[in-house]
């Protein structure tokens, strides 16, 4: 019998490629480094991320039937995660993630998620005719999905019930949650960055994007700015908190991890401010490369 979630993943499951290197770098720059390949996409990494805090994950995805996708489906399971409602394309290649990190941070990178785009709401039947209809807990939702699915499912009635909480994935893709400001019970997980691209305007502060979000009928905001204060904003209230100061030694994922432990946090019944900060601290310690505990 398989494993009940207590969470579902919906998103990008795919191969993470990293180069990261200690000193700073620019456009040009050819230093040495380490070159690594492990299971990523957001979606994947806000599920292991949630296993580690103790909950129980199923993901929804697209990979292919090649060795990619056969390695990583291996992969999913030695971690724990469920992945028996994952959508297995026979004429898909698994997607990969490409990035380059120097002691300045992020470099450059390139998701190539055309696979998880081209399979479109297969990837959803398991909510509309499979094992999981009839959902209503809890939903983390990552905009690799294209423009037209995250309309579909921002006014589906399979989401209806669920708490559904969506992430961007990239600035590069954050106008696609332009849907999930039109009413609805979405939580919005953005940066300030991808806050002013969906505001169409300047942000001064986490506080001022997530309030903003708010006016604009978001049903919830977590704004968070790097090593600057983040905000969560829903009804009248608005929280900020400043994260712990910490060296930076990775950023890809960091913003998977920060949501991931909010989630978390706020299914164990933390009060609001506490669950912020319990997110900005398991955020800060997975840049600085130690280990949440």
């Amino acid at each position: 019998m398989s494993k009940q979630p207590d969470i579902l993943c919906i998103g990008a499951v795919l191969w993470d490629i990293i180069g990261r290197a200690p000193s700073h770098m620019q456009v040009g720059s050819d230093v040495p480094g380490r070159i690594t390949r492990i299971p990523g996409g957001v979606a994947l990494n806000i599920a292991m991320a949630l296993k580690a805090y103790g909950m129980q994950p199923a993901l929804l995805a697209a990979v292919g039937q090649d060795d990619e996708g056969a390695e990583l489906i291996r992969a999913c399971t030695r971690l724990g995660l469920i992945g028996e409602h994952i959508y297995r394309s026979e004429d898909l290649p698994t997607d990969r993630y490409m990035a380059v990190e120097g002691g300045n941070g992020l470099i450059a990178a390139i998701a190539d998620a055309h696979s998880l785009e081209a399979a479109g709401d297969k990837i959803l039947r398991p909510l509309t005719q499979g094992a999981l209809q009839g959902w209503d807990g809890i939903v983390a939702l990552d905009g690799n999905l294209t423009a037209a699915l995250l309309e579909q499912i921002a006014h589906a009635p399979a989401f209806a019930q669920t708490d559904l909480r969506v992430a961007p994935a990239s600035p590069g893709k954050a106008e696609r949650l332009m849907p999930f400001l039109s009413g609805g019970k979405a939580t919005l997980y953005v940066n300030t960055e991808e806050a002013a691209l969906l505001l169409h305007r300047a942000v001064d502060s986490a506080a001022d994007a997530a309030q903003a979000l708010i006016d604009a009928g978001a049903h919830r905001a977590v704004v968070t700015d790097g090593p600057r204060p983040a905000s969560i904003a829903f009804g009248d209230t608005l929280i900020t908190r400043t994260p712990p100061e910490v060296l930076v030694t990775r950023v890809t994922g960091a913003g998977d991890t920060f949501m991931a432990a909010h989630i978390a946090a706020e299914a164990q019944g933390t009060a609001p401010e506490a669950a912020l900060d319990r997110a900005l601290t398991a955020a800060a310690i997975y840049i600085s490369g130690e280990t949440y505990k």
